[in-house]
């Protein structure tokens, strides 16, 4: 459709020639954006008009199908705009942002509201079993009746307005909240000057470092800047503790440091007015409003989880600690271990009960090869076949475009991966889509990116990833995976449109393949000698897996936690954040060596947006599913099993949101999964 508001020259003004209809990203300009979302939600508020006022009875075809092909204009501008501003944003974006984050709140808000257009699917929704719906057809509308319920259709006039003023604010503190984080990440580097700075770190983080500091106009010395991929390790290798404790405070003062900057206030305001929302639709607390529509269903069942692991955690976590401390006064430091202490004397334990270190293991994991390992999985799993295409362009030189194709030569989407970390881009690793599947109108294939935040390496070097970041590329790719082969008819339902606690089902899922025998022995390949990983090194990494769990469960599952307790305030009060999470760290026993996962006033899950927000948990919740499905290609004795590949990609990958999740799960593996895969993982069962 021609959109006549926007100026000729602009993009958004008619259809793409593009290849694939790929995003035409060397002619789009920030400039162009805002007026490309102000015409889009211009034509979809006609759309939304023509269909509640259509004198013809409600039907499923002139009302849920209607919607679902309204919009189209709208999501192709946004889907760029929101993608730029997370992977290659600038002040000219973040303008624009912060100007239409409101303008957005306002319009979903109006279209969740609107009396004419809900009294049409609650008419098709009180008369559903007559309607003689496909399964996919009656799942669409269920959701479409509830969604409308939750965004206030019910509500009166007044608590309408007050609805819609609080989701515009809403909008507006969560987009003040990432840029905040994104200026303290970006504007922040530690120069070291001298080689006594330098103690400890291997050459990879000393390559890495130096390319920063001459990025940031420090030629000939060396930066700590602060993606997790260079502090995790510079407080794993740097000896010199006065480096890592301020490395440390500077990671966690994020959001914190006073100023414009500062996300306390911000916080504050936000839990205060979710906390309002929820009582004006009708729940006793935020956390009961977003968990009505989830797996979970409510707090005592997420609580319950974190509850299991949490106790588990903390007596491993001390006697962890007491093997630091040991090593620690061994080596002369009696102080009391702390944060910024914790990953270098981890390191040193690992490496002597495994003899295995991070810089030994290092140079046998290139990210190229596990980007190659990630692809040769999905092609033995689903049949897919990856051809890269230089001569598509992305939206920053980084990008690297992919064309996927079926066994059967069939286009199936295109795969685009952003892999280093640079000041414009926020910081974490995630999915997202430029398009989405359908096939309600003819075939449309998906576009979808994977955003990383890797080091870059030094020029001429291969970049080399921790084992931790090579999980990462897989559990972002099998996100990828969850988008490109989904396979329903309605793009309400397709793809990763699935409730939060199911959503990373298929990504952590997919992180097995990566520690599996067949796939280490033939892709970790040393960066230098060209020699594969050692079976014996291999099976080091394998015993090493439950090492540090007591660490790695407490500081997720505190932040699990915190999100919770703000959630479930049952009044909208005012808090001071900061004293708030004191509290309750001290009321769980949280230990005082271990730093939080994320903190609140840089929980960007939580408090960029509504997405994770009481919802965090639900990286456990679905660990409880994927550990258990893992298993089901064990039993087989194949983790490449046809069979099983079959049912995985037919009732989890394909499915989106088309069926209950735990109607899918059950479709898979024939029951639902108990918590005892999850423990066994974690190497936290009693024996």
């Amino acid at each position: 459709m021609t959109m006549t508001a926007l100026a000729a020259d602009n993009p958004f003004a008619s259809a793409w020639t593009t290849p694939f209809g790929l995003p035409p990203f060397v002619a789009i300009r920030p400039e162009h954006l805002a007026p490309a979302m102000h015409a889009a939600l211009a034509e979809q508020m006609a759309e939304i008009e023509a269909i509640a006022n259509d004198p013809a009875p409600p039907s499923f075809a002139n009302v849920i199908e209607a919607l679902e092909r309204g919009g189209e204009a709208l999501d192709r501008s946004a889907g760029v705009f929101y993608n730029l501003s997370g992977a290659d944003t600038n002040e000219a974006l973040q303008a624009i942002e912060r100007d239409m984050a409101p303008v957005m709140a306002r319009h979903y808000s109006i279209i969740g509201m609107h009396a004419k257009l809900f009294a049409r699917v609650d008419a098709l929704y009180a008369r559903r079993h007559e309607l003689d719906l496909t399964p996919e057809q009656a799942r669409v509308l269920d959701l479409t009746w509830k969604s409308f319920v939750r965004s206030g259709a019910r509500l009166n006039d007044a608590d309408k307005a007050r609805l819609k003023a609080i989701n515009e604010r809403l909008s507006t503190l969560g987009t003040q909240f990432s840029q905040n984080v994104l200026k303290d990440e970006a504007s922040y580097a530690l120069i070291l000057d001298s080689e006594a700075d330098l103690a400890g770190l291997p050459d990879f983080l000393r390559s890495a470092m130096a390319k920063a500091a001459e990025e940031r106009g420090h030629p000939g010395k060396h930066a700590v800047t602060l993606p997790r991929s260079v502090v995790e390790p510079f407080l794993t290798f740097s000896s010199r503790r006065d480096l890592r404790a301020t490395v440390r405070k500077a990671w966690d003062a994020r959001g914190a440091n006073g100023g414009e900057t500062d996300n306390g206030a911000i916080v504050a305001e936000m839990v205060k007015l979710r906390a309002e929302k929820a009582k004006l639709l009708g729940y006793r607390s935020f956390a009961h409003f977003k968990l009505d529509d989830t797996m979970a269903k409510e707090p005592g069942a997420v609580r319950g989880l974190l509850d299991l692991v949490w106790e588990p955690a903390k007596r491993r976590a001390a006697e962890e600690a007491a093997d630091l401390a040991a090593l620690a006064r061994a080596e002369g430091q009696n102080d009391p271990i702390e944060s910024w202490d914790w990953h270098y004397y981890s390191e040193k334990v690992r490496s002597a009960r495994f003899a295995l270190d991070e810089a030994t293991l290092k140079p046998y994991i290139q990210l190229d090869r596990i980007v190659d390992a990630a692809f040769d999985c999905a092609s033995k799993l689903f049949g897919l076949v990856f051809r890269e295409r230089p001569d598509l362009e992305g939206y920053h030189a980084d990008v690297r475009i992919w064309e996927v194709s079926g066994a059967d030569g069939r286009h199936v989407g295109l795969f685009l991966g952003d892999y280093f970390a640079r000041p414009s881009k926020r910081s974490g690793a995630w999915m997202s889509a430029y398009r989405r599947q359908d096939k309600l109108d003819g075939e449309v294939r998906p576009i979808i990116v994977n955003v990383c935040n890797f080091t870059r390496p030094a020029d001429g070097q291969p970049a080399l990833l921790s084992i931790d970041e090579a999980r990462t590329l897989f559990h972002e790719f099998g996100h990828a995976l969850h988008g490109l082969l989904s396979d329903v008819t309605y793009p309400s339902v397709a793809g990763t449109s699935v409730s939060r606690d199911f959503v990373e089902l298929p990504s952590q899922l997919y992180e097995h393949w990566f520690m599996t025998p067949e796939v280490m022995g033939r892709y970790c390949v040393h960066a230098v000698t060209g020699d594969p990983m050692p079976r014996a090194l291999m099976d080091k990494v394998k015993a090493a897996q439950t090492f540090n769990q007591g660490f790695g469960t407490i500081e997720y599952t505190s932040s699990a936690l915190i999100d919770m307790a703000f959630h479930e305030l049952e009044e909208p009060v005012d808090i001071d954040p900061a004293a708030f999470q004191a509290a309750e760290l001290k009321r769980i026993g949280m230990p005082a060596q271990i730093g939080m996962r994320h903190k609140t006033p840089h929980f960007t899950h939580v408090f960029s947006g509504d997405g994770y927000s009481a919802g965090y948990y639900s990286y456990l919740w679905s660990e409880v599913m994927d550990a258990d499905a893992f298993d089901a290609f064990r039993e087989a004795g194949d983790v490449f099993d046809k069979a099983t590949a079959d049912r995985l990609k037919r009732f989890i990958y394909s499915a989106g949101n088309s069926r209950d999740p735990a109607e899918l799960y059950t479709a898979f593996r024939g029951r639902m999964p108990t918590p005892r895969a999850l423990l066994e993982k974690r190497g936290l069962a009693a024996a």
